[in-house]
């Protein structure tokens, strides 16, 4: 149960002195009635709120996916480059009951892909927490082609982990075990092929491998194969937990999560 003038107002209708006005001038209905007390208790999972009789969608937490294209930035604000949260239609940018919308991760500027944006910051710090090791995995393209023998080697020192050299003024670290596949499906392949929002037709990339981890330190995949002697030149993330990237999302594009998602994502 939540105040009417709450709701309200997270969803967008200005603050809770403008949603008390909407009330006075008999704007709003909860199940067909006309409501005038702004403290008025909602049950968000059954009432039906309608403004200028038009029904209210309420919902506690959102939970976003979506196909982050490259030259974007994971932040709210950002004085050079475009946002994630430009991307997003008018009506998401607001408050909602269960906080900020936030992002669950982050994406480096030249990297595409999986791409979580939700309210929900218990289940952000529970996926994002050092103690979960919650894997995530990520579609590779790498500037030197590998040789079969080379392809076991790094195998050999991705499963046992290996340490990490600094970068700027970032430490070294030793790399937690880790799993290539080198042998990639034309449908986990898909996730690279995704029509721009922009309407610019195929966006295909060469893909290598396929790379699960379970951190999440600063630069890590391009710094692992850097480390290797090799280096990064695309890379997406194509799975978080349980929950794959939608392939039918274009870069740049995102829908909500069904129940179905967000508890594979929850698992």
């Amino acid at each position: 149960m939540e105040r009417i003038d709450k709701i309200l107002s997270h969803h967008g209708f200005g603050s809770r002195k403008d949603v008390k006005k909407l009330l006075r001038d008999e704007r709003v209905t909860v199940n067909g009635k006309f409501v005038y007390d702004s403290g008025f208790q909602l049950d968000i999972e059954n009432d039906v709120v309608c403004v200028d009789k038009e029904e209210i969608r309420l919902q506690h937490d959102l939970y976003i996916m979506m196909n982050k294209c490259q030259d974007v930035v994971c932040a709210n604000k950002d004085g050079e480059h475009q946002t994630v949260f430009d991307l997003l239609d008018e009506s998401l940018k607001h408050k909602f009951l269960g906080g900020d919308l936030h992002c669950m991760g982050r994406l480096d500027i030249d990297t595409e892909g999986l791409l979580i944006l939700t309210t929900d910051g218990k289940l952000t710090h529970r996926l994002l927490s050092p103690k979960t090791h919650a894997p995530k995995t990520y579609a590779v393209g790498l500037r030197d082609s590998l040789t079969e023998e080379e392809k076991q080697n790094y195998t050999e020192k991705f499963s046992k982990g290996f340490w990490i050299d600094r970068e700027g003024n970032e430490n070294g670290f030793d790399a937690k075990p880790a799993e290539i596949k080198f042998e990639v499906s034309s449908e986990q392949l898909a996730v690279s092929s995704c029509e721009s929002s922009q309407g610019s037709g195929e966006n295909t990339r060469h893909i290598d491998c396929l790379l699960k981890i379970y951190e999440g330190k600063f630069h890590q995949v391009k710094r692992m194969f850097a480390q290797l002697g090799n280096e990064v030149v695309y890379l997406k993330r194509v799975k978080m937990g349980n929950l794959e990237l939608d392939p039918t999302i274009p870069l740049g594009g995102y829908r909500e999560l069904s129940k179905e998602e967000i508890k594979l994502l929850s698992d």
